[in-house]
């Protein structure tokens, strides 16, 4: 099985926390083997190209910036 590398982009607001939540129970609920990262440091962030948060990125890739995700699109997102 191959890692898969979740970074939640935010600097610790409730929605950011959130999603930090939701990416931890969708990446166990799909039985993936993960690492999840959280990046407060704002050089960090806006090196991924983020000009709003939260922001999952999956592998290296945003897959969504600046809303929380439904979890159909999570876990297609994580998948």
């Amino acid at each position: 099985m191959t890692m898969t590398e979740i970074q939640i982009l935010g600097t610790g607001c409730p929605t950011c926390e959130k999603l930090t939540a939701m990416a931890a129970s969708m990446a166990q609920e799909l039985g993936l083997v993960y690492t999840l990262k959280k990046v407060g440091d704002i050089d960090e962030i806006t090196a991924f190209g983020v000009l709003s948060t939260p922001a999952l990125v999956v592998d290296g890739v945003v897959k969504v910036s600046g809303r929380l995700p439904s979890k159909d699109e999570l876990a297609a997102m994580l998948s």
